[in-house]
């Protein structure tokens, strides 16, 4: 039998979803807590169905689900998967588990009104696999849907760098063991003109507590 040789980009999002399998639990006890911009984005949005791309542990899945009548949760890590719906079940929401990769969302076309993309775009090691999960954002947006994008920031106070940058940021788990986590660190013009190459709509880009955002639509 034949196997497909990964890339080295590919090689990085494997690593990415194995670390997440790896630091899920420990994630879920101190990541409890939606970002406070995703609550604000949220707090006068309605529609059906609601996606949350790469979950985690189902946080803003949550909030999803006090605006829309459906969320689907998606992710590449299955451990991350299990919190969130774990999370649904202690919080009484019901979250659509979805296994899935972001730069080819398992979603059909034009059937989301409401979607969150957070803190996750910045594991995808090319501009072009970026570029790549934003049209794939945009496909599955309904014609009046609208999402949210976010992503780490060289203004948050832990950079000292003004360019976008290549980084690895290790998690700590209780034991001491440290896990290596891929980012890649935008500056607010390169996070714009990532998002200006994709094929979404643009309403609003900014940037918010070291984060840097951007309020999308269908094109």
């Amino acid at each position: 039998m034949n196997y497909k040789k990964l890339s080295e980009e590919d090689e990085i999002v494997k690593g990415v979803m194995q670390t997440y399998d790896k630091i899920a639990i420990h994630f879920s006890q101190t990541r409890d807590s939606p970002w406070p911009d995703i609550v604000e984005f949220l707090e006068n949005l309605s529609g059906k169905v609601g996606l949350d791309i790469c979950c985690g542990n189902g946080r803003h899945s949550e909030l999803l689900s006090k605006c829309t009548e459906n969320v689907i949760g998606m992710d590449l890590s299955s451990m991350m998967l299990r919190e969130a719906v774990q999370r649904g079940d202690g919080k009484n929401f019901r979250i659509i588990a979805v296994k899935g990769n972001s730069i080819s969302l398992p979603i059909k076309s034009e059937c989301v009104d409401i979607g969150v993309y957070i803190a996750a775009i910045h594991h995808l090691p090319t501009s072009e696999y970026r570029v790549d999960s934003l049209n794939e954002l945009e496909r599955v947006l309904s014609p009046d849907g609208v999402a949210i994008v976010g992503a780490w920031c060289t203004e948050h106070d832990r950079f000292e760098r003004g360019t976008g940058f290549d980084t690895i940021v290790d998690w700590k788990l209780p034991n001491g063991e440290l896990i290596p986590r891929y980012y890649h660190i935008y500056d607010m013009e390169e996070f714009e003109q990532e998002i200006e190459w994709s094929k979404l709509s643009v309403i609003e880009t900014y940037v918010s507590r070291g984060n840097c955002y951007a309020i999308v639509g269908k094109n």
